[in-house]
């Protein structure tokens, strides 16, 4: 097999992938890049995207004489993706009410070791990967890699058939890529393994999932045109039709079929966005932070905490604080007094802590929301 510059290039990325997980010497200048479409880079995923990005390289070159119809497995790709993302969340919905929790909060578990999972960012499927390899590499992963192992024991059941999807997708995916020039087969590289990571870690709402589900879908329906564009600016050759911004017509229905049929992708990526923020702020809980912490071995105080009461019941303890506090610095913060006192405990999620107080945007978010649930629940 001749090695020609996309396997070299996935060969630089597996490399790569290697020194993180032996080092840390490459994480400042990898972190700030990783970090803009992985949602929060962490050393895992930055470990798991480089070497999913080279493999994915490697092996489309390796398959790339396999007659496969390279579009119906991009469709399949695309559908197969679309299922694995909304079972995340569906099984988020499942686990809480076998939890018998609300919808609206953040689950922290604390044994094995500290793991969070909500609707907006799940981490089930994650969790049984990490029970995976803790199980099989454990005195190998780093202190900084965060495996979700903590939520194992609490995901249902039907969640160990649904992970069965991800070699399935990856698969499929790998099929995909058939005999496409190097721009389209490293940008569906990319955009695969954005879908993968972001299936396994964070859900329907993450960054990397709608990068990665909406690209596969750019590249389906406009990765020849991409290519287009591209040889246009560089090699200056001529711009095909079927690549202007306004589609060629006839009438106004068949422009408004082209128009959707071409920024599909993009409508998409806008919508899942839309959806996102809305559950975000209209679940968001801003009068207070109410944290309920499950079986507690002890009674915590809190005192350096702003709460305003405590209520103890029959194996738990309702924490009620200020919600002037930081919803990501509060749960950093409650690491450290929970630690080794509680099974694991929730807490409503505040996404207008994020925004700044008096800000016009902010001011308009909350009465929305207030009018919102005026309607709703009132």
């Amino acid at each position: 097999m001749k090695i020609n510059k996309t396997i070299f290039v996935g060969i630089l990325f597996i490399i790569l992938a290697c020194v993180i997980f032996t080092s840390n010497i490459l994480n400042p200048i990898v972190h700030p890049i990783t970090h803009q479409f992985l949602m929060g880079s962490s050393k895992g995923k930055d470990i798991i995207f480089f070497g999913l990005m080279g493999m994915f390289l490697i092996l489309s070159q390796i398959l790339k004489d396999i007659n496969a119809d390279s579009d119906k497995f991009l469709k399949i790709s695309i559908l197969l993706g679309s299922v694995l993302l909304i079972a995340g969340i569906g099984l988020e919905v499942l686990f809480r009410y076998e939890m018998n929790i609300d919808l609206n909060t953040i689950f922290m578990s604390m044994e094995n070791s500290v793991s969070s999972t909500s609707i907006l960012h799940t981490h089930l499927l994650k969790s049984i990967l990490g029970d995976v390899l803790t199980n099989l590499i454990g005195p190998f992963i780093d202190n900084e890699i965060n495996t979700g192992v903590g939520l194992y024991e609490y995901i249902p059941e039907v969640s160990k058939i649904i992970v069965f999807l991800f070699p399935l997708l990856f698969v499929t995916l790998l099929l995909s890529f058939g005999n496409k020039r190097f721009l389209q087969t490293f940008l569906l590289s990319f955009f695969a393994s954005c879908l993968l990571i972001g299936a396994l870690d964070g859900g329907l709402f993450a960054t990397p999932s709608i990068t990665g589900i909406c690209g596969i879908y750019l590249i389906y329906a406009n990765g020849k045109c991409i290519e287009g564009i591209v040889d246009y600016i560089i090699k200056r050759k001529k711009l095909p039709e079927r690549c202007r911004i306004i589609p060629n017509h006839q009438g106004i229905l068949d422009f408004i079929v082209k128009t959707i049929k071409r920024y599909s992708p993009y409508i998409i990526a806008a919508l899942i966005i839309f959806l996102r923020f809305s559950i975000a702020f209209f679940g968001a809980n801003t009068e207070h932070y109410e944290v309920d912490l499950a079986n507690p071995t002890e009674n915590v105080t809190l005192n350096e905490f702003p709460v305003e009461s405590i209520t103890y019941e029959d194996n738990r303890t309702v924490y009620i604080i200020d919600s002037n506090y930081n919803e990501m610095e509060l749960l950093n913060d409650l690491k450290v007094p929970f630690n080794n006192t509680c099974k694991y405990y929730t807490i409503t999620w505040n996404t207008f802590s994020y925004l700044e107080d008096g800000d016009s945007t902010t001011e308009f978010l909350l009465e929305l929301k207030e009018k919102v649930d005026s309607v709703l629940f009132h």
